[in-house]
């Protein structure tokens, strides 16, 4: 039986903390024209590509997934839980996304 990951959902608050700490990487899966228009920083990597860029997180202990509103970095988030090589990665999803903060 395989063993799957498990995300932790956090707020936006709690991601800018978390997102300090060197080992922790900011990923924002929106479409890059939504990026360019704005974003809390860190790096975009839109849902479509998130499989063929994983190499791009492989030197991160923790992996904070954000979108708009929390319905595509879900997606993301489970995503990244079933990668079997990163059972000792931390995911965490910021439930409500961006615009939780506005």
């Amino acid at each position: 039986m395989t063993r799957n990951n498990t995300y932790t959902d956090i707020n936006l608050n709690e991601a800018r903390q978390l997102w300090k700490q060197p080992d922790a990487v900011l990923v924002d899966v929106r479409e890059t024209w939504e990026f360019e228009e704005f974003n809390e920083g860190g790096i975009n990597i839109p849902l479509a590509e998130i499989r063929e860029r994983r190499a791009d997180l492989v030197p991160y202990k923790s992996i904070i997934v954000i979108c708009t509103n929390g319905v595509r970095s879900k997606v993301a988030a489970m995503d990244y839980c079933r990668v079997p090589e990163w059972l000792d990665k931390r995911i965490f999803h910021v439930h409500g996304g961006i615009i939780e903060s506005e």
